[in-house]
């Protein structure tokens, strides 16, 4: 059963979250689609995370990772193989495709496949024009004109 959430009336009252509200429904629609293969998700520090998701089965070649424009894509497509012989076939081979909306100034470190699980390591780098600066208050505004003035005096 899937809920489905009306978010217009928060668009009334805000301003430029345009991309957060898409995303909220972007993520509610992926989400019917599929869950396989299993995947995690986790915070391994303050700026870095992991994706690590069970590809039993799947070698290198078989895989394909893909970013762009904040999309990370995982693609799975085994190779056919002649299905002769089985007389139980548990272990999944179909193809997949997970997609992963990622913040701004995300961006993928590197990524390892061992023991049958496909780690994809991520790291935020917020430039330094985009962090929060400390900024001063003045007490009166008209003294620092005087101030301002005064060290372009002495500059020059």
């Amino acid at each position: 059963m899937a809920t489905s959430y009306d978010y217009a009336p928060l668009y009334r009252s805000s301003v430029g979250f345009d991309r957060v509200f898409n995303l909220l429904e972007n993520a509610q629609r992926a989400r019917s689609i599929s869950d396989w293969p299993p995947y995690d998700i986790v915070k391994t520090g303050d700026d870095s995370y992991r994706i690590s998701i069970a590809v039993a089965g799947f070698e290198q070649a078989d895989l394909d990772i893909t970013f762009q424009s904040n999309l990370l894509t995982v693609t799975g497509k085994k190779q056919e193989t002649a299905s002769e012989g089985y007389l139980h076939r548990g272990i999944a081979g179909r193809p997949f495709e997970h997609r992963f909306e990622l913040a701004d100034h995300v961006r993928v470190n590197g990524a390892d496949l061992r023991n049958g699980l496909l780690s994809i390591d991520l790291v935020q780098e917020v430039p330094e024009a985009l962090k929060p600066r400390k900024i001063d208050i003045q007490a009166n505004p008209a003294q620092r004109a005087s101030a301002v003035q005064i060290e372009a005096q002495k500059a020059a």
